[in-house]
This record gives C-alpha cells, structure tokens and sequence, in this order.
C-alpha cells in the first residue's frame, strides 16, 4: 500500500458547498476546528487508510496488511462499515466514502468539525506533532532505506519486537519537565560541612557525629545516582534508546515507534470524550440547522445505529454524547454545588432549576481540560446511571443470558474507570538495569488489583529480552504473594519471592 494506492478527489460542488454551510454554523456555535481538507475515497481505499491509521504514507509492515484484510472482510460480509476518517494534523484531513448518500455526508462533516475542534483545543493534544503527516512520510523513507541495505526480513522482525512493547510508554511524561536544580549546581561537592563564619562556633555547628552521618547520606545518594535508572521509570522505550545495546538503525527504529505511540496516545486517552463531543455536535448543528425534514428520519436511524448499546458493553459514541448532554443540562439548571448535593428530597432535585444557563460554557470547559478519567469520574452521577441503564451484568447459566448482577453507580463507574485507566494496559516501569549485578533488566508491574497476564507477560518479555539482548525480569504479585517472572535464553521461568 504506497502513495499511488490513494489517489483520492476532491469534493463536488455540492458537497463542497455543503462543506463550508456545516463549518460556518459549527463557528457560529464556538468551535474552533483547524482548516480541514476533504477528500473523497473508495470503500478499499478508506479501510486501506484505516488499517495505516489514516495516514496514506507509513513504512511496510505486515501488521498493516493483516488489519487491511480484516477491515475488507468485514466491509464485504457487511460487518462493518468506515463512514469517516480524520487524523490531528494542520492543517486536519478528512476521508469521505464516495458512496454515502447525501444524508451521511452531512453527518460525518458536522462529525468531522466536532473532532477536529477536540483536537485542537483539548490540552492533552497540545504536545502532539501536528506535522505528522510528513514526520510519517519521513519514517518511511528511513525504514525502507533499512530494509534496502540490512534486508526486509531483518528490520520487519526487529520491528515486530518494537511493536510489541509499543505500549510501554508513559502517556503524560511529555507534560511533564525535568527541573534542574541551580542550588544543586552550585554547591560544592563537600563532606556536608556546614558554613561558618565564625571559626570558634565550628565545633559546636559541625560537630563530628552529624559530619559522620552527612558523609553516610551523601555515600549513600552517590550510590543511587549510580544505578540506572535512579528511580522507576515508566517510560520503557526511552530507557531502552539510552542504555539497550542497539546498533544505530536499531535505534532509529525503536524511536520511530515511540513517536508514532506518543503521537497516538491522547486518542486513546479520550477515546470516550472525542466521539461523544463529535457525535454532540453532529446532532445539533444537522438537527436544527442543516437537515431537511425529509432527511430527519434518516438521520435519525443511522444516529441510533452508532449509538445503540448493548447490556454489559461500553459504547463510547453513546456515553460520551449523554454525558455531555447531562452537563450541559445540569449547568444550565444549577443541579450542582452544596445546596444541591444537600438536598435528599427526590423530587425537588428531579425539578430543580436555577435557570442559570451555563451549561455550553461548561461543556467547553470539560471539553479542554478533561481526559477520559477525568470525565467519568467526576461528571457521571447516579441519575446518569439510572437514566441510561447502567448496570452490571453477568452471565446467568441457567438462563442462558446476561442479567443485572448490579445496580450501585459506584461499582458501575469503577469498573468503567478499571477499563480506561493507563489505557488499559498494566502499569509496568523499569527499576533496574542491572539487576543482580548481572547486566539483567528489571520491572516492576505495580499491581492494582488484577494479577499480570502471563502469556501477555512471556511475549513482551521475550521482545524486551531480545532487545536488551539480556536476561529480563518482571516482579509482581500473585495472590497477595510477590513473584518475580524471568525470561532467559529463549525459557520462561517464575518464582515467588
């Protein structure tokens, strides 16, 4: 799949049109999107650019082509359909299916707007390149540069190991600046002698008991500043491009991989937030501005289709788009604060309202400071819960089906912020680059309630192994009892601690 397999084109007239209507009443309701360019595409080439993360340009690798066929299989045996496409860039591009009706392509435009204004005022994007399109043109150009001098086999297979701890990263380092202690810098490398002007006090001020103990803590911290790294880091891959023994192609390729997982993190870090303000917006702006009325229920149908959502299944598009709307409501009404939290009569709090109107100022609020986390936690309330039916569920033997096992909002959102924390990965950091005195690596998955899965454990280790071309070490817990499990000349080992 090269640059020739996407010769998209340009909008009609019409849609064209269309296009600058939908844009100029998305401003007209305060978004603010990146200019967003069009562009009309195959129902191959859409799934072609879905498999490459919508991005026309990306070095070879199987796992592309591997997605490409799921996504045409599914297309074809009428499982899933891609109505749109649009990656964070400036300026943002867009992907249209030729083959939608007139109906679709009002709604993916509004959708599109929705995102694109997510992406350029939501602070956890602030960080992200937004010239990625060339910066994945130009990876590449390097990686088959790679493959033409060292062989497609051998940089295919080292990029599979790469891609298999492509999750090891920390999603908020780049937030996140170093402080460099001036204080620090200037102190001389004494034994911790205190100043003194007065030479007959030194005695008394440096006695020789705290001199003995300065010099045991400063023994000490020279001794931690030596191991590596000096304290847990979480960001594994940037451990690895410092101190793993890559040659430099290696290298270059390892920190083509972390580029690309940093630049695709926010999104997952908002998954929920992005589709549900989209989705917000592409209903408003089509219902009450763009729509025919012979377009509604039409609209109507395939809104519902994208929303609907099954017991015991987290629809993003559709919690994200309630969720908002519920703020909205509430700020609007004043149904927050004290006197609101307060009140126990059930029916005053069902029919309150303050007429307060400040319900879009807040969901813009929402919209830039939250992240996922931060927006199921904070804003989804009991009554959310019961308006929309959220429970959970289990699967009843006997009956053959699923059924309410719970209906308390607190397990309801715990298990929700469970699915969503650390982007559903486990929180692992490497505290050790030479564990044992033997040039071993060592991690450490900070377990939070649900053990590590090993056959997920054994596969990221071996990737780990191969590139730190040593013995790798994960320590953890099973049942309440510290494990460590080690992986060391192609053998899988565990033992508890």
């Amino acid at each position: 799949m090269g640059m020739d397999d996407f010769s998209t084109s340009a909008l009609t007239p019409d849609l064209a049109r269309l296009r600058d209507q939908i844009r100029a009443h998305a401003e007209a309701y305060g978004l603010d999107p990146f200019e967003t360019i069009f562009e009309m595409v195959d129902s191959d080439q859409i799934n072609s650019l879905a498999a490459l993360g919508g991005f026309p340009v990306r070095y070879p690798h199987w796992r592309f082509g591997m997605d490409y066929d799921q996504l045409s299989k599914g297309y074809e045996w009428g499982l899933q359909k891609i109505y749109e496409m649009v990656i964070n860039t400036n300026p943002s591009y867009a992907y249209l299916m030729k083959s939608n009706p007139l109906v679709d392509q009002k709604t993916v435009m509004a959708h599109v707007y929705g995102h694109v204004d997510f992406f350029k005022n939501k602070y956890l994007f602030y960080k992200t390149n937004r010239k990625m399109l060339d910066t994945m043109a130009n990876h590449a150009v390097k990686i088959r540069d790679y493959m033409d001098h060292y062989g497609q086999d051998v940089v295919e297979s080292f990029i599979d190991k790469c891609l298999a701890i492509e999750n090891l990263i920390d999603p908020y380092a780049p937030f996140v600046e170093k402080k460099r202690s001036a204080k620090a810098q200037q102190e001389e490398p004494n034994s911790g002698r205190l100043k003194n002007d007065r030479n007959y006090m030194d005695k008394f001020i440096n006695p020789p008991d705290f001199l003995e103990e300065q010099r045991q803590k400063m023994a000490l911290a020279q001794q931690q500043s030596k191991k590596i790294p000096a304290e847990p880091q979480k960001d594994i891959l940037a451990f690895l491009l410092e101190f793993a023994p890559l040659e430099d192609w290696e290298q270059e390729v390892l920190a083509i991989v972390r580029d690309e997982a940093y630049y695709f993190a926010p999104q997952a870090q908002t998954k929920i937030m992005n589709e549900g303000w989209a989705s917000y917006w592409h209903s408003k702006i089509l219902t009450e501005k763009v729509l025919k009325d012979s377009e509604i229920i039409d609209f109507c149908d395939h809104h519902s289709g994208v929303t609907a959502m099954q017991p015991g299944q987290i629809n993003p598009y559709k919690i994200g788009i309630e969720l908002f709307r519920e703020i909205e409501d509430r700020w609007n009404r004043g149904k927050f604060g004290k006197e609101y939290e307060e009140c126990d009569d059930m029916r005053a709090k069902a029919l309150w309202d303050k007429k307060l109107g400040l319900g879009r100022q807040k969901i813009f609020e929402v919209r830039k400071v939250c992240n996922d986390i931060t927006f199921i936690d904070e804003y989804l309330t009991e009554e959310f819960c019961e308006r929309l039916k959220l429970y959970t569920y289990q699967f009843n033997r006997r009956t053959n089906q699923y059924e309410i096992a719970d209906r308390d909002y607190r397990k309801i959102k715990e298990k929700i912020l469970f699915g969503i924390s650390n982007l559903g990965q486990p929180f692992v950091y490497v505290t050790d680059g030479n564990y044992q005195n033997k040039g071993e690596l060592l991690l450490w998955h900070k377990h939070q309630g649900l053990d590590l899965d090993v056959r997920w454990a054994r596969e990221t280790m071996r990737s780990l192994s191969e590139i730190w071309k040593r013995p790798v070490n994960v320590e953890t817990e099973v049942d309440g009892q510290k494990k460590v499990f080690s992986y060391a000349n192609g053998e899988f080992s565990e033992r508890f601690i």
